[in-house]
């Protein structure tokens, strides 16, 4: 897809427009490497070599709005401190993009503000996403690695850190949104494949999250057939962790056989998942408030993390 259509995703996410009649031009982006915070500081997740690193024409760049993220080649997570009561629990946060760019306001510091509000810790990854033409493995797994590398690299290194954080280690999730609902999945189930070579001890632990909470994901279907079928690539097994999705039944972008298929593929595999479907709300709602009843999807996501035991009442 076109540049232009994620750089309006990110100044319009909130209405779901076609994102092309929005009129961004190259010119709404410029050379910058994302920063998040004052007090929060970011971080390389590979020490040395980069795996499968991949040619980008020219460096990171912001849009002009600071929210949205393209050109990654050089992959980082930042950590958000549980704030008041720590539950032990972390989430590490995918933002959406379509593996193009990364939403990281809508579907990523906003996040980790209500996570760390209800004492979990956040990781935020900044994930490798070409934002260009040139590119010449671009989108999911397993046409591109990538994404899928940086986000099991992240599940190691936060499990490995652990007590540094005051995290529990059997207490790690992932949440992701549009493309990085689909990151949700591909960890959820790929967590044997081993994708990399080893760097360092980290990568001796389980890349396995303890749970997922998927977003309107997409590239769940399987696109060669008209079957309701699993995209292969999202081997769902009853290894794979607890879930739990939110979708619109409107989405233009991701459509809602994405969730379904997947839910289906959950409850088969007899994989413990809760679902929530809503007549509207479109795509890109993040955690914004609007009037759709679906905007009180995180008090829902809430009580989910209580019931699997993953946070306290």
């Amino acid at each position: 897809m076109p540049k232009h259509w994620f750089s309006a995703a990110c100044l319009c996410v909130s209405l779901a427009l076609p994102l092309n009649s929005r009129g961004a031009t190259e010119s709404d982006w410029h050379p910058a490497v994302w920063q998040p915070a004052a007090g929060f500081i970011q971080t390389p997740i590979w020490p040395g070599k980069i795996p499968d690193a991949q040619p980008v024409a020219g460096p990171e760049e912001i849009n002009k709005e600071g929210d949205c993220v393209g050109k990654v080649s050089h992959p980082t997570m930042t950590i958000y401190p549980a704030r008041g009561k720590n539950t032990g629990a972390a989430v590490i946060v995918f933002p959406g993009g379509g593996y193009w760019i990364l939403a990281m306001v809508l579907e990523g510091t906003e996040v980790c503000d209500w996570l760390t509000s209800k004492g979990v810790t956040c990781v935020l990854l900044k994930y490798r996403v070409p934002g260009n033409n040139l590119y010449p493995r671009s989108g999911c797994y397993p046409n591109s690695p990538m994404a899928l590398e940086d986000a099991q690299r992240t599940i190691r290194l936060v499990r490995s850190r652990a007590k540094e954080l005051q995290i529990d280690a059997d207490k790690i999730g992932v949440l992701g949104f549009s493309a990085g609902g689909h990151l949700v999945g591909a960890t959820s189930t790929l967590f044997e494949k081993k994708l990399y070579k080893a760097v360092d001890a980290a990568d001796k632990l389980s890349c396995r999250p303890d749970f997922g909470i998927a977003l309107y994901p997409g590239h769940m279907t399987e696109k060669t057939t008209k079957d309701f079928q699993l995209n292969p690539y999202v081997p769902v097994t009853k290894r794979t962790p607890p879930q739990f999705i939110v979708q619109s039944e409107d989405d233009p972008v991701d459509p809602v056989q994405n969730s379904l298929v997947y839910y289906a593929a959950l409850k088969k595999a007899g994989v413990p998942t809760e679902m929530h479907l809503y007549a509207q709300g479109k795509h890109a709602f993040g955690l914004r408030r609007t009037n759709f009843p679906i905007t009180k999807w995180p008090d829902l996501a809430e009580t989910w993390l209580k019931t699997i035991g993953m946070i306290a009442d």
